[in-house]
């Protein structure tokens, strides 16, 4: 019997680690392993079409309740670090300054509500579009969570000396920031009745978040991984990741009409769009494929990933001589791997699969399996 999304699971992307002190983290040895691997990613950032594994090494309190405590997040962070070295696989895995969802939202006076136990949640603060169109929003990095996300940059940054890739915190789309302030239903009215309005609110988002990143980009300066938050990342490419999950809330001509524009605004300041959605979004290919620019575009192809992952890989045969490379993330042993890889690749894409395979003889198997089926 196929298995099903565990609900059960509080991450189920997630690896157990040991943490492991600064003082006890080899970064020499770390920095040498992923410079190689980080030669493998620019021949295939350059290449037309070819494939590459990350085993991505997810740490459940960094984004949860965790990722409140900079020095614990770091030592569970290098703990993954170290263990991922024990995964073949031709992508590294990098540290993340990750503070919750909605740090660009929070420029509008809302404060993280912290459940225990739980990640930070933002409330919406406001009733309706003109009410947050009518607030002067602060610069985020003067917000509490905007602080203390450079604090923990600049922290991870100093225990590091910079040998270590580290990405931006996570990103979201202008589109995704909406319901971290005003109820969406709302909102989705107004797309259709006040659409100035709704792209007034886009380029104010996109102003912030363009302003936060360069705040980030700083501090963290050529030890940056891209395209950062939730996607496979390399110092060797560029773009920016960004998360846009309500993309599917709307049909795919208001989201090319109204909401790409701002996403390749802030995207375009740091080498192009990465575009992220949870759940199946193949009838948003075609829109998704005409962003200009797209460098990557990443989706759940297991239910194990995603209880509404994406059901038909085939679909994803458009990519096919596009340059576009898709970060196919697959929770599932090997023979799951095998199956849908078989399915998504064909002759003419780039790929990166992202597997999460539990040992590292399990996690072997399943890279050979994968280069084997997408041999040039």
């Amino acid at each position: 019997m196929a298995k099903k999304f565990d609900i059960f699971l509080s991450d189920s992307q997630s690896t157990e680690v040991v943490p492991v002190q600064t003082d006890d983290f080899d970064f020499a040895e770390y920095k040498e392993y992923s410079d190689m691997l980080n030669e493998k990613c620019k021949m295939f950032w350059q290449a037309d079409s070819g494939v590459l594994v990350y085993r991505r090494m997810r740490v459940a309190e960094c984004f949860s309740s965790g990722c409140t405590d900079m020095r614990n997040s770091l030592n569970l962070q290098l703990g993954a670090l170290k263990a991922g070295i024990k995964y073949k696989a031709d992508v590294p895995n990098f540290l993340e300054p990750w503070y919750g969802i909605g740090t660009i939202s929070s420029a509008f006076g809302g404060e993280y509500i912290w459940h225990p136990g739980n990640a930070p949640a933002l409330k919406p603060r406001f009733s309706s579009l003109q009410e947050v169109l009518d607030y002067e929003p602060a610069p985020v990095a003067k917000t509490a969570i905007g602080r203390h996300t450079l604090e923990m940059i600049e922290f991870f940054m100093d225990k590091t000396k910079g040998l270590l890739p580290v990405s931006f915190t996570d990103s979201q789309s202008p589109l995704n920031m909406v319901s971290h302030l005003c109820p969406l239903e709302n909102f989705f009215t107004d797309m259709i009745m006040t659409p100035e309005k709704v792209q007034q609110f886009f380029e104010i988002m996109a102003d912030l978040s363009i302003e936060f990143n360069r705040e980030q980009a700083k501090l963290i300066g050529n030890a940056l991984a891209s395209p950062g938050h939730g996607f496979a990342s390399s110092k060797a490419w560029k773009g920016l990741g960004m998360s846009d999950d309500n993309a599917i809330m709307i049909s795919p001509e208001q989201y090319t009409e109204m909401a790409v524009p701002s996403v390749k605004r802030i995207c375009d300041k740091f080498g192009g769009p990465a575009f992220h959605s949870c759940g199946n979004w193949i009838k948003w290919i075609d829109e998704v494929l005409n962003i200009d620019g797209l460098i990557m575009a990443d989706g759940a192809f297991s239910v194990e990933t995603d209880p509404d992952a994406i059901t038909s890989p085939e679909s994803f045969h458009k990519f096919r001589n596009t340059g576009v490379i898709l970060n196919a993330r697959i929770v599932g042993n090997a023979d799951v791997i095998e199956e849908r890889v078989k399915r998504i690749w064909t002759h003419g894409m780039k790929l990166v699969v992202v597997t999460y395979c539990k040992t590292s003889e399990e996690q072997e198997d399943a890279y050979n399996r994968i280069h084997e089926i997408c041999k040039a």
